[in-house]
């Protein structure tokens, strides 16, 4: 009766223990650092939503910019070398676009992703932080506020 209940308790219980691709929130100034790293790379945004998060991103909240904008990328994934320590680069991928960045701006957006709390893996030599379906949305009215609030992101862990 014993070996039959913990089994259907380890049953029960099984999916808690087994490390899943878990959904991801963060907000105010890591969310805003996260937005500001991904949306020079992104060809999903126009030319003045780019500027708009460069400047807020440079401490600037006082922007013309009334609308929220909305940072999006598929799949981040950045990698270091422990071995080799002038490697780094991460791969960021818009729909079927991917885009390839190295050295001070992958160190950057490792950095960052750590930062907003996305988890890393190792293996052989290198370290990982991955992440898919990152959405960051920037109000730039809120954020004028100087309240902490204004910038949101989720993701989801890279499978």
């Amino acid at each position: 009766m014993h070996r039959a209940t913990l089994l259907v308790l380890v049953a029960a219980l099984w999916p808690t223990v087994l490390p899943a691709a878990s959904p991801g929130a963060v907000s105010g100034q890591a969310a805003l650092a996260l937005a500001g790293v991904v949306a020079p790379a992104s060809h999903l945004l126009s030319m003045a939503e780019k500027e708009a998060v460069a400047t807020l991103f440079a401490a600037n909240s006082a922007i013309a910019h009334k609308k929220k904008i909305v940072v999006t990328a598929d799949k981040i994934v950045c990698r270091v070398s422990n071995v080799d320590i002038t490697a780094r680069s991460c791969e960021l991928t818009f729909g079927k676009t991917v885009k390839t960045i190295n050295g001070r701006p992958a160190n950057e957006m490792f950095a960052t992703e750590a930062m907003a709390g996305v988890p890393s893996d190792a293996a052989a030599g290198s370290i990982f932080e991955s992440l898919s379906k990152l959405s960051c949305t920037l109000d730039p009215q809120a954020i004028k506020d100087k309240a902490g609030a204004g910038a949101e992101c989720t993701y989801e862990a890279a499978k």
